[in-house]
């Protein structure tokens, strides 16, 4: 089977150069895969208008490349995990992980037995990730758990210790709002920071891994150092809106001048 290139990263001690893809329109989805990210991960939670069908374009686009695609699907339900797995996803991150069993059931989803309950019919997966996929699905494929809620970090030394579990996600805004402040990116309140710390000293001592939501490249540099390796330094969507405002900027200041 075709091998995971985060989990090979992460095994090196190398950092997984991410990028995120709030659409999944096939011109903008083939650039950011020819990029040079080694994965990129399809936002189908808050992304726009991103059913199953255009997930699966998605997929077809960036496996063509060498870039690993994971999937944040809009839920912790087993039929959204189930689509984007069997459709090629080589990993799924799973929001809103608030209990131990939240999280078994999202591990059961993404994992064949005897770890979980996926059922067997990798439909494109068993083309893309090769013929022996079943053989080496549970190995290869990601389950990222959501932490993003004070409640679920408090629950996190028993998820770690579940069979199954890869890594954890920060969505760092909902974080925010469960210990009542604003939702706020790179937050530096105190509790905010306390909550993020939690997180990768947990994942650490388990021997797993975490990534972050970030606001851009200079607090993916920061969140590096600090241990975490899932890490989008930018945001397809937000960098054609800041490239168009520059030349506009620019073209204003220069014909005014």
């Amino acid at each position: 089977m075709r091998k995971n290139r985060v989990k090979e990263l992460w095994q090196a001690g190398k950092p997984v150069v991410t990028g995120w893809c709030g659409t999944p329109d096939p011109y903008t989805s083939e650039v950011m895969a020819r990029a040079g990210f080694d994965a990129l991960i399809l936002d189908m939670q808050h992304g726009m208008g991103i059913g199953p069908d255009r997930a699966v374009i998605w997929l077809q686009i960036v496996g063509q490349t060498d870039t690993t695609p994971i999937v944040r699907v809009p839920w912790n339900d087993p039929v959204y995990i189930q689509w984007v797995l069997d459709a090629g996803a080589m990993g799924v991150i799973v929001p809103m992980i608030n209990s131990i069993e939240d999280a078994k059931k999202a591990i059961g989803a993404s994992k064949y037995p005897p770890i979980g309950y996926r059922s067997n019919g990798p439909n494109r997966a068993r083309f893309y990730g090769a013929p022996d996929y079943f053989d080496h699905a549970n190995e290869e494929v990601l389950c990222i758990l959501m932490m993003e809620t004070k409640e679920g970090i408090d629950s996190m030394e028993e998820i770690a210790k579940l069979p199954g579990v890869d890594g954890y996600y920060i969505g760092p805004t909902d974080l925010a709002l469960s210990i009542g402040l604003p939702p706020r990116m790179d937050s530096k309140e105190p509790q905010h920071i306390a909550q993020v710390q939690r997180v990768i000293d947990t994942a650490r001592a388990h021997g797993q891994h975490a990534g972050i939501h970030l606001t851009g490249p200079e607090e993916g540099i920061r969140r590096w150092k600090q241990g975490f390796n899932l890490n989008p330094i930018c945001i397809d969507i937000s960098m054609v809106a800041s490239g168009v405002q520059r030349g506009i900027d620019e073209f204003k200041k220069g014909i005014a001048g």
